[in-house]
């Protein structure tokens, strides 16, 4: 790799104050194959049950998965794995784990035994600054992560990384962290935020689970305008939730399945293109939207 060709990618990556060793930098820009820009995906992954059955969701993955480039790793950011520091998986062989209770045998029979990928792991913790950066070897695969992409990529050939959610970190915290993985867009990686926009458990309404896109009023509200914040590339209004009224609050009681959505509003390339699919709501205080950058 010439020079002129580093500085190039260098230039595209927002450091938001954050020190790097390009001693470091170049070498993973070195021992790693250039690609074109990947897309990067937030994933609405809803219920568990969307592993195993065929619906208008599980569509949606698969036809996403089909229009993009096939990626050569997966990093994935759950809203299943919140730790104090951030946390790399950096096993060779991930576990399948079924991180959920009261659903029907077959689906704790689901494997997705898709590899891990040590070196790149290894090269992410190097790459990344925080408050704590470790590598783990027993979480796995939890269902936000396994779920979505086992029926995107159902052969489980290609490498995952899941990179856990900082508990220390507030929403600007998780939005600038991100920024700091853009450089493996360049590098054949798909990464995906696994969460959903509206997710209030407490509120389901069960018996209209399957009643198609159901949702409360405010649910409806909440998801429309994060919609028109994320076209928009209004990451103010997104990252500042707690300050959108009521419905926000409603769709939001818990941080964990909105922030993954920041990660990729902070991996999203100037002037890049969102598309969302399976936007829908369900059994009332959920939705399903999804969308991509790039691509």
């Amino acid at each position: 790799m010439n020079r002129r060709t580093f500085n190039k990618l260098v230039s595209i990556i927002p450091l938001a104050g954050v020190t790097m060793s390009l001693t470091h930098l170049e070498t993973i820009l070195a021992n790693n194959k250039n690609t074109e820009l990947m897309p990067t995906i937030f994933v609405g992954h809803g219920n568990p049950m969307n592993a195993i059955e065929e619906n208008k969701f599980t569509r949606g993955w698969q036809d996403t998965a089909a229009k993009i480039p096939t990626p050569q790793v997966i990093i994935c950011i759950s809203a299943h794995w919140e730790t104090n520091g951030t946390f790399i998986t950096a096993m060779d062989k991930p576990k399948t784990i079924h991180d959920f209770g009261g659903f029907p045998e077959a689906l704790y029979k689901v494997q997705y035994p898709a590899p891990g990928s040590p070196s790149t792991a290894n090269d992410i913790k190097k790459l990344l600054h925080g408050s704590k950066i470790g590598m783990d070897y027993d979480w796995g695969l939890d269902h936000g992560c396994w779920a979505p992409i086992m029926r995107m990529y159902p052969e489980a050939n290609l490498p995952i990384i899941q990179i856990s959610l900082d508990r220390s970190l507030d929403a600007q915290g998780h939005y600038e962290f991100a920024k700091q993985l853009q450089i493996y867009r360049n590098k054949g990686a798909l990464i995906i935020g696994s969460g959903n926009l509206v997710h209030n458990l407490r509120l389901v309404a069960w018996d209209k689970m399957d009643e198609p896109d159901f949702g409360y009023d405010w649910a409806i509200e909440a998801n429309t305008k994060m919609k028109k914040y994320i076209s928009e590339g209004d990451t103010k209004s997104l990252i500042n939730y707690r300050s959108q009224g009521k419905a926000f609050d409603l769709a939001i009681p818990t941080a964990e399945h909105y922030l993954p959505m920041l990660y990729v509003m902070g991996l999203q390339a100037k002037n890049e293109t969102i598309s969302f699919f399976n936007d829908k709501a369900q059994a009332g205080s959920l939705t399903m939207t999804s969308f991509i950058a790039g691509n």
